[in-house]
């Protein structure tokens, strides 16, 4: 590009919104460093590649641009899902407005209130097939740990009488093996039997429990800091659940604050919001509680980040991998959602809730 190109572009280099200058042809001629972030394309890839052949479905934005060409200097506004060959849509706000001599002048904003939907969306059916999957397995797994238990308790009454303390010690590591993972078999399926009992819930009530059950157990070394809207109302909800979902998060929490702990500088937050004009599960609703957990600890571990949610995944040497499991299963329950974000040093978990 000429110096005199580079002079003509360099306010829209400044822009933080993505910016492409298109000609008649709808040909790229200009993006800007934004719209190279959020196509993952150099400038010189994007230029003079058709729309058409940046994203497979091109011809959309390109009527736009044959629109606003046949109705000069219009701007025509349009969320687009914009189809990339091996990628994931783009989800944008585009604005297209026509410059005069047959440019026009592209605007792309990520649409992230669609890539929120679309990630719950998401999280919701991994949900959905993680408790089918529980259920299936669970009792695949319940018949055969009864025949093997009755079995042993059998078979050690047939031990001989000289051999019985030598030989017992193996048929009741047997039987102490299979009430263990019955236990676990037990827990998987516990969110789904348990009955939800409704009643009137004070969130602050639920925190304060919560905060008074991590702090028997850890005295010293940990803050837990109250951070609270007092103008929240109450819900209809099932408080033992809620508790069990505060409970499971912070003990988390504090079981990855062990290190600060011993320092005397660990901390967890809990904060309470009125969220307005939430989308939960496809549901639009004027009020939701907005309850954040927070540690100061070493956040998530990259590689497992995105499966926290998962059964039987978990972050630390001897957990079960079934807090969180539970805790969404019960947010959900509540027709909420769950969310974390996490980095060294900050670990936050959201739960929204709507409110009456």
């Amino acid at each position: 590009m000429s110096e005199s190109g580079h002079s003509r572009y360099a306010g829209l280099d400044l822009l933080a919104s993505s910016v492409l200058l298109v000609g008649p042809e709808v040909e790229v001629r200009y993006a800007n460093p934004a719209a190279e972030n959020l196509l993952e394309l150099s400038l010189k890839s994007l230029q003079r590649a058709p729309l058409t052949e940046l994203f497979t479905n091109g011809q959309e934005l390109a009527a736009l641009c044959a629109q606003a060409l046949a109705h000069q200097y219009a701007d025509l506004r349009q969320d687009l899902a914009l189809q990339r060959n091996g990628r994931e849509p783009l989800h944008v706000n585009s604005i297209v407005s026509a410059l005069g001599e047959g440019e026009l002048l592209i605007e792309l904003r990520e649409n992230v209130q669609q890539l929120k939907l679309d990630r719950e969306e998401r999280i919701l059916d991994q949900s959905q097939a993680n408790k089918e999957l529980i259920r299936n397995l669970a009792h695949e797994i319940k018949n055969p740990l009864g025949g093997i238990r009755g079995a042993a308790q059998l078979l050690e009454l047939e031990l001989p009488p000289h051999h019985l303390l030598e030989l017992q010690e193996y048929t009741q590591v047997i039987i102490k093996e299979a009430d263990r993972l019955q236990t676990l078999v037990d827990r998987l399926l516990a969110p789904h039997r348990k009955p939800h009992i409704v009643g009137d819930v004070n969130i602050h009530e639920v925190c304060e429990r919560v905060r008074s059950l991590i702090l028997a157990e850890f005295p010293t070394g940990l803050t837990i800091r109250r951070d609270y809207d007092a103008s929240i109302p109450e819900f209809r909800g099932d408080m033992e659940q809620l508790i069990q979902v505060v409970l499971n998060i912070a003990h988390n929490a504090a079981q990855a604050l062990k290190a600060r702990i011993a320092q005397g500088d660990a901390e967890i937050v809990l904060r309470t919001r009125v969220a307005r004009q939430v989308t939960l599960a496809k549901v639009r609703y004027g009020l939701a509680l907005d309850l954040h957990i927070i540690d100061n600890g070493p956040g998530i571990a990259p590689e497992i980040r995105d499966r926290i949610f998962y059964p039987l995944v978990s972050g630390r040497e001897g957990g079960s991998g079934l807090g969180l499991t539970l805790a969404q299963t019960f947010v959900q329950q509540h027709l909420g959602v769950i969310e974390c974000e996490s980095r060294p040093g900050l670990t936050d978990f959201r739960i929204l809730l709507p409110l009456p």
